[in-house]
């Protein structure tokens, strides 16, 4: 079944970039770049020509990754899906962001098999995390300005942050102030968390994620100052004035290794994380086969 191949897969790349790799930042430039290289090999063995977008950052050079799958009627319009590969200081980054990484490859290798009418390009970002987030050296703000400027039809972004703990415990979920009176306290269920600006697409997106897939999902268009709802490379994305949202288990909100020694492969839940993979690439070959 598609499924358990995706677990074991998503498994393998969290494995290679939290355990094998690890902490994955300026401060071990030896590991970001492992882990651009293990990228750019995955992506080329599944038969993609990798664009990349080097940099200088503290004379150390940086790169984000680039690959498409073009599309036949509209193929000017993109569905780009994002996610940062480098870690925070002090962590191997399993679920931050190696759980993301994992599915952006997997989504990758799932539509190379496909024909869309739309393209579908995916990116893997450098320096997301302090001290770079909100910051112009940002990799994802590098990105998006230089195809801002190129006038590259991003007609939805999707990034793909911290994606792969999951409980069934009561009261394992938590949330800003007011929404518990409106969200589930079970953290059993992936979000989609946007600005008002994107609400149209976020919700075409829920909805065909829905028809696709049972698994729980809840989604909120929301203030883009509220904690957590603008941490991510989506920010990046409305800034640029570009439809964009985050795809996430809720990171801090429920995660209890969030940017820690301790976020490592094994806490993650690849079953579901494969469930919610699969879902996604159904919901999204959809929406790149009718139009955003």
């Amino acid at each position: 079944m598609q499924t358990d191949i995706l677990q074991q897969n998503l498994r393998r790349h969290v494995h290679r970039l939290a355990e094998e790799i690890g902490e994955r930042n300026l401060q071990h430039p030896e590991a970001l770049h492992a882990a651009e290289d293990y990228i750019n090999q995955t992506w080329q063995q599944q038969g993609y020509s990798v664009e990349k977008q080097a940099y200088l950052e503290r004379n150390i050079q940086c790169a984000n990754l680039e690959v498409t799958r073009h599309g036949n009627a509209r193929a000017e319009q993109i569905i780009l899906i994002g996610a940062h590969y480098d870690t925070v200081y002090g962590s191997p980054g399993a679920n931050d962001n190696g759980s993301g990484l994992a599915v952006l490859l997997e989504l990758s290798r799932l539509f190379q098999s496909e024909t869309t009418n739309m393209s579908v390009r995916f990116v893997a970002f450098v320096n997301e995390e302090p001290p770079f987030f909100f910051s112009g050296r940002q990799g994802s703000n590098i990105y998006a300005k230089a195809i801002r400027e190129r006038g590259d039809d991003i007609r939805l972004m999707l990034a793909l942050e911290t994606m792969g703990y999951y409980s069934s415990e009561p009261h394992s979920q938590a949330y800003p102030t007011l929404f518990k009176y409106f969200y589930p306290n079970t953290g059993n269920f992936i979000s989609f968390v946007t600005n008002f600006g994107s609400r149209r697409v976020m919700l075409k997106l829920a909805n065909a994620f829905r028809e696709v897939s049972d698994f729980p999902l809840q989604h909120v268009a929301t203030f883009s100052f509220i904690p957590g709802v603008g941490w991510s490379d989506h920010l990046s994305f409305w800034r640029q004035n570009y439809k964009a949202l985050m795809v996430t288990d809720t990171a801090f909100y429920r995660y209890p290794y969030y940017h820690s020694s301790n976020d490592t492969p094994e806490k993650l839940d690849y079953t579901r994380l494969a469930q919610v993979c699969d879902g996604l690439f159904k919901a999204l070959r959809h929406l790149a086969n009718t139009g955003i």
